[in-house]
């Protein structure tokens, strides 16, 4: 058997982590098609639309399908009698050097997301490294690998307990799954790890979301095991919860629920439960000594015919004039198309504002929230003749705590993110008659292209949390929370849980 190439490896994890940032797996597309066909609700069906149209682009224009580019993430099975040439490094270094240059590939560069001294200065590496790494070691005489891009907004809804034996798994993820809020970007997958001990249990359920969409076809021809029944039991009660695209409310939250279970204590029942979102990204390859890997990439033909165009029904606004007379006229999952100037914050940045405010020092230079909006965003740096890379929003709820100390000292009118509101921001809004709109998650090349100008106006340092100021044209965005108060997070998922009993949840 041919030994295996130092090189080989790393050229192989870069171009791995480059295609499956604008490339999604083919079951995913084809699995969100089929829910687009049958979704019901309409702005469910837009947001739908918004991003199989997003992923489509991205596989044309080769930029990420998410603004976040996700922690690496590879999964090994090392063979026991796999022979090196030329190796110089250790295969941590070597995974690692082939993360460090896909994500800094100067035709589509990556957006750096991982920071080092987690608990302290929290410091970016600025080249998305180090990976994260799971090794098996197996007979053989190849090395198999799994890579996978895992973003923030999904990675953070992640959910582990230890239930007692007699407990049922399933009542506690279809409980469990209503706490994670739509950050996660739904539709996507669950994946589920039972038994072990906790990390095994984590470890588990990431590992599941590495496997192809089969829920449709286990339905089809009947479930062969008790995981099986498992899982086609918490794929039906799950969607059944309403929750639906972006949790706007609809037939789709879940399209497959993916589940490993490994042997555990007689005393423990240990499930874990991690989402995968609408960025849906992970590749497979195997080194056996012949060269790098070569990865297929998908047909454009094998892309549904589903081409988002903004709804008739949308309403046009210049953010840079609209008054509160005029916000006090939009409702909850009402359609916009916002034009005019934007400033941009993320966690880091409010954390700078409220600590300048607080000291009595002045904001930046161009820092001015007074009757604008703030998205909050953390965009790919632009290549070529871009003006910015894909730049999708960020979770919102990260920001609440921030929300009513914006409004009351910057004289801020409104925000622009992803996912729900919680009750501390929505009490806010209510109390300054603001607004909380949601951009779609999953959509950023999409988002991208109606940002006609971008430059960063404060916190240069941050790198991708800097203050820019965006000039927007016809960027599509839902109400989710209006000036009343309310919020089409609760009242879309709470119709459609009510109304999904007279709707056969399952496709057959």
């Amino acid at each position: 058997m041919p030994a295996i190439k130092q090189q080989d490896l790393i050229d192989s994890v870069a171009d791995a982590f480059q295609y499956i940032s604008y490339y999604h797996p083919k079951d995913y597309i084809d699995a969100l098609a089929r829910a687009y066909e049958r979704e019901e609700s309409e702005i469910a069906k837009d947001a739908i639309a918004q991003i199989l149209t997003n992923s489509r682009m991205s596989a044309e224009g080769k930029r990420p399908v998410c603004q976040d580019t996700g922690v690496a993430v590879v999964f090994v099975k090392l063979g026991m009698d796999v022979r090196w040439d030329g190796v110089s490094m250790d295969i941590d270094s070597m995974i690692n050097e082939g993360v460090r240059r896909a994500y800094m590939h100067p035709d589509n560069t990556l957006r750096a997301s991982v920071i080092s001294d987690p608990a302290g200065a929290r410091l970016n590496t600025r080249d998305n490294t180090p990976a994260v790494i799971h090794y098996e070691v197996v007979p053989g005489n190849t090395i198999d690998i799994r890579v996978a891009a895992k973003g923030g907004g999904s990675e953070n809804k992640a959910k582990f307990t230890t239930l007692n034996p007699s407990d049922s798994l399933v009542d506690w993820i279809v409980n469990v799954v209503p706490t994670m809020g739509a950050g996660w970007c739904p539709p996507g997958m669950l994946g589920i790890g039972i038994g072990g001990t906790a990390e095994k249990a984590m470890v588990l359920a990431k590992e599941s979301l590495m496997d192809s969409i089969d829920i449709h076809e286990i339905i089809q021809k009947g479930p062969q095991s008790r995981i099986e029944e498992l899982r086609i039991e918490i794929y039906e009660k799950v969607n059944a919860l309403g929750i639906g695209a972006q949790g706007l409310g609809g037939l789709a939250t879940v399209l497959d629920v993916k589940i490993k279970d490994y042997p555990t204590h007689a005393a423990s029942l240990p499930i874990a439960v991690i989402p995968n979102c609408a960025a849906t990204r992970h590749a497979h390859f195997v080194l056996d000594g012949s060269g790098p890997a070569e990865l297929k990439p998908p047909k454009l033909e094998d892309y549904p015919k589903i081409q988002w165009v903004p709804s008739d029904a949308a309403r046009r606004v210049d953010i840079s004039k609209v008054t509160q007379e005029e916000i006090a006229t939009w409702k909850p999952g009402e359609r916009l198309l916002l034009n005019g100037k934007l400033l941009t914050g993320r966690d880091a940045a409010h954390k700078r504002i409220r600590d300048l405010i607080e000291s009595g020092n002045p904001l930046p230079d161009g820092v001015d929230f007074n009757g604008r909006f703030i998205y909050y965003v953390g965009p790919v740096d632009p290549v070529g003749d871009e003006v910015v890379g894909p730049a999708g929003p960020t979770t919102a709820t990260r920001m609440d705590k921030f929300v009513d100390f914006m409004l009351t000292r910057t004289g801020l009118m409104g925000m622009v993110g992803k996912g729900e509101r919680g009750p501390i921001a929505i009490e806010a809004i209510k109390k300054h008659k603001a607004v909380s709109l949601m951009a779609v998650g999953g959509a950023a090349y999409l988002v991208s292209k109606a940002i006609k100008s971008s430059r960063v106006v404060a916190f240069e340092d941050l790198g991708m949390e800097a203050i820019y100021e965006f000039e927007i044209e016809d960027m599509p965005v839902m109400v989710a929370v209006d000036s009343l108060g309310e919020s089409v997070h609760n009242t879309g998922p709470a119709y459609w849980r009510n109304k999904i009993g007279n709707i056969p949840v399952v496709a057959k």
